[in-house]
């Protein structure tokens, strides 16, 4: 049995170096709690970025991954199979929209939801073709595609993979004016994250999702969501455009969709948006395959019951009634909406880095962001005394 520096040895030698994971090598998770092949636990405050949302192995997704894996896994979408229907039937109805297409990663779906958009500005808002602009804000992150990195601003996900695609605008996210500048003719989507995860948890100012509403029903262009990490459950809500009563036209989502068991993809619209996708336009082996469609119902009908979400709440107030008190203390600045904090390490102090390595030796496992940001995002099915354990070991980790 190998032990943590063979592995590590090993995943550093024949594994591209696309990432700088802390010290430590996982091979069991149940509920909030994962541990390493040593035998160490500790509380995933990460959380797969919000892909774990009902935590590790939840025993209803397990059961429903089981019995379809005895059935059926995968067909081509040049037939039907019995779960996809249900599937995106329950989806629909969960996202308040009329139908849904099925992908299977995040930034799939960001890049379905760009290609309707664009599709839907020639076909029906009628913009001259290979013209259309979609606005994206300022310090987003929906992917690391050749086209989603072309709009990004940060340079270690961007830099040398061009020649960029072009079509899109950049302004300060946010800002409700900016946003108006704009946007022109010529725009048929706005894109942007109700709360920015990989940003550091950037919440934007009260009311600037309606603003958002306003602009685009203004400008007769999509208002497109990218849910992918904050949608779910993850803010107190099943959604967190749902905090300002918005409804997008376009839902993206992924991550918590699967479940934690399997990459689960979709965006959600009605018929007026989606009808431009026609047979041949769009599609994807895996997307919408037996097992994902299981899954992801499941999901949602986890979801359709309320409780991950009043935890994510509850939870939530306990987070920020223990982290809050440390701004000034080691902290600058802390960031809570739902079960999900973004905090912002004090200058001149360790960097977030070290602090993820000192809350790791405390069987904590939390990610930093931007090299100043600690991101928290524990599984919705974490206990009261594990959320103050966690606060207890971020305020021992300042002192």
């Amino acid at each position: 049995m190998l032990d943590t520096r063979a592995h590590i040895a090993l995943t550093e030698h024949y594994a591209a170096h696309n990432y700088h994971p802390l010290p430590v090598v996982l091979s069991h998770g149940e509920g909030a709690w994962v541990t390493d092949v040593e035998g160490r636990r500790y509380l995933d405050c990460l959380a797969g970025y919000s892909a774990l949302n009902f935590g590790h192995g939840h025993p209803r997704l397990l059961a429903r991954a089981h019995a379809q894996l005895d059935r059926l896994t995968l067909t081509s979408r040049a037939f039907l199979n019995d779960q996809l229907g249900p599937f995106a039937e329950a989806l629909a109805r969960l996202t308040g929209h009329e139908m849904v297409l099925p992908m299977n990663t995040g930034a799939e779906a960001v890049e379905t939801a760009i290609k309707v958009s664009r599709k839907w500005g020639y076909r029906v808002k009628g913009v001259p073709e290979d013209t259309a602009s979609i606005v994206v804000m300022e310090g987003n992150f929906h992917g690391r595609t050749t086209t989603i990195v072309s709009f990004s601003d940060d340079k270690v996900a961007r830099d040398e993979y061009g020649p960029y695609t072009p079509g899109f605008r950049t302004v300060r996210y946010g800002d409700a004016d900016a946003l108006r500048a704009a946007v022109d003719d010529t725009t048929v989507a706005v894109l942007l994250e109700p709360i920015q995860g990989e940003g550091g948890v950037l919440i934007p100012p009260d009311g600037y999702l309606r603003d958002v509403r306003s602009v685009c029903d203004e400008a007769g262009a999509l208002m497109v969501a990218d849910e992918v990490q904050s949608g779910l459950g993850r803010t107190g809500r099943t959604f967190a455009c749902e905090h300002e009563d918005v409804q997008p036209d376009v839902y993206v989502l992924g991550k918590a969709l699967g479940g934690g068991l399997y990459p689960v993809s979709a965006i959600a619209a009605d018929h007026a948006v989606l009808d431009v996708i026609t047979p041949g336009s769009h599609g994807s082996t895996f997307g919408g395959n037996p097992l994902a469609a299981a899954i992801g119902h499941e999901v949602v009908q986890m979801l359709e019951e309320g409780e991950f979400q009043s935890r994510a709440t509850r939870s939530g107030v306990l987070l920020a009634d223990g982290l809050r008190p440390l701004v000034g203390h080691g902290l600058d600045a802390v960031r809570i909406r739902g079960l999900w904090a973004g905090l912002d390490v004090s200058p001149g102090g360790p960097s977030g880095r070290e602090l993820c390595e000192r809350l790791l030796e405390r069987g904590i496992l939390a990610k930093d962001t931007h090299g100043s940001t600690i991101r928290l995002a524990p599984p919705l099915v974490v206990t009261d005394d594990e959320v103050r354990m966690l606060v207890d070991a971020v305020t021992d980790v300042l002192a």
